[in-house]
């Protein structure tokens, strides 16, 4: 008995190894993706491409995603967890006391400039024109538009207010600094652009005192 149970304990541990293994080489594939979007963009990273980045022959790979568009699928899911946890990780850090506006600000900065954002933003591009990569972008990003919400209300604790007023004073953030973000891409980051950012936190602060003042 005692030689059944051992067998039995070494085969779980095989078991467990090769799941560990697979789910590595997985989370391998799926980086490999997401750095070819950056990189390449969407519509020049094909599973020969992924394969090549992730140092897989392209058999190795398809045996763990059957095309591409199961490697986006993943690569979606995976890139808004990710995004998700550098956007808290970005706004818990160096926490100070008091005022925390532009403290918020650098840290939303800080992410729309991730190469993260990329990766997302050319998707977003890409989908579209392409009707099967809207069909997953669509729902993963409702979903992580509702997440990303909550995740805001919970790390700027110095917007606490029930009506609209932190709503715009997020989504006013999230259009400028995304928009700035995406031309970033195409052209340098100037004097011109920091004012614009200065420019942003006067009305925040505006819109955060007109609702205390109520």
């Amino acid at each position: 008995m005692g030689r059944k149970r051992e067998a039995v304990a070494a085969d779980q541990d095989v078991v467990g190894w090769q799941a560990q293994k697979s789910a590595a080489t997985r989370n391998l594939i799926v980086e490999a993706a997401i750095k070819c979007f950056v990189e390449l963009g969407y519509s020049s990273t094909t599973t020969t491409v992924i394969a090549a980045k992730a140092g897989l022959s392209r058999g190795a790979m398809l045996h763990h995603f059957p095309s591409k568009i199961d490697i986006v699928r993943a690569a979606v899911s995976h890139l808004h967890a990710k995004r998700l946890k550098a956007f808290r990780r970005a706004a818990q850090r160096n926490p100070v006391e008091g005022d925390r506006i532009r403290a918020n600000l650098d840290a939303y900065w800080q992410h729309v400039r991730h190469p993260m954002f990329v990766a997302f933003f050319e998707l977003v591009v890409a989908a579209r024109t392409d009707p099967e990569l809207a069909e997953i972008l669509r729902p993963a990003q409702e979903a992580f538009e509702d997440e990303w919400h909550r995740t805001a209300r919970e790390v700027f604790t110095d917007w606490q207010t029930d009506d609209e007023t932190f709503d715009v004073a997020l989504d006013l953030t999230r259009y400028v600094l995304e928009g700035m973000a995406i031309s970033f891409l195409v052209h340098k980051e100037t004097e011109r652009d920091r004012r614009v950012v200065d420019y942003l936190e006067q009305k925040l602060r505006e819109l955060r005192d007109s609702h205390r003042h109520r």
